[in-house]
């Protein structure tokens, strides 16, 4: 069996170069205890306090709960989680989700909800089309 704090430091490091492969080129894991309150992987977009979890059997509710605890004033928590062979899925809550959705049609910008299954990603990634 994988330990579960190597497989979840794991976790963080893929989806950071997740964040980098789509334009945040300074995204990295966050330090872990020591003391400090930070997000599992950083310097991603702002404003963004990520929750990583890579496990096969997530429980969702306790992972947000987690992330709308540990998020600082102004962030918005987001689960970032996936399983083995899934694709990265991103949980947060429908408020969060839908003054971004305003947000960005007030920009004048069209965000293109359709996406393709990249071809033979060992993370199940998408890619936008």
């Amino acid at each position: 069996m994988v330990n579960s704090r190597r497989k979840g430091a794991a976790g963080e490091r893929e989806f950071a170069a997740l964040l980098r492969e789509y334009g945040w080129p300074e995204a990295k894991r966050g330090q872990q205890r020591t003391g400090l309150e930070q997000a599992d992987v950083v310097d991603g977009p702002p404003g963004c306090h990520w929750e990583v979890k890579r496990v096969q059997r997530l429980q969702l509710r306790k992972a947000l709960d987690q992330a709308i605890r540990d998020s600082p004033e102004g962030c918005v928590p987001i689960v970032a989680h996936r399983a083995n062979g899934e694709a990265w899925q991103a949980t947060l809550e429908m408020a969060d989700l839908l003054r971004l959705l305003t947000f960005l049609e007030r920009l004048g910008l069209e965000w293109p909800l359709v996406t393709e299954q990249s071809s033979g990603g060992e993370n199940g990634q998408e890619s936008q089309i």
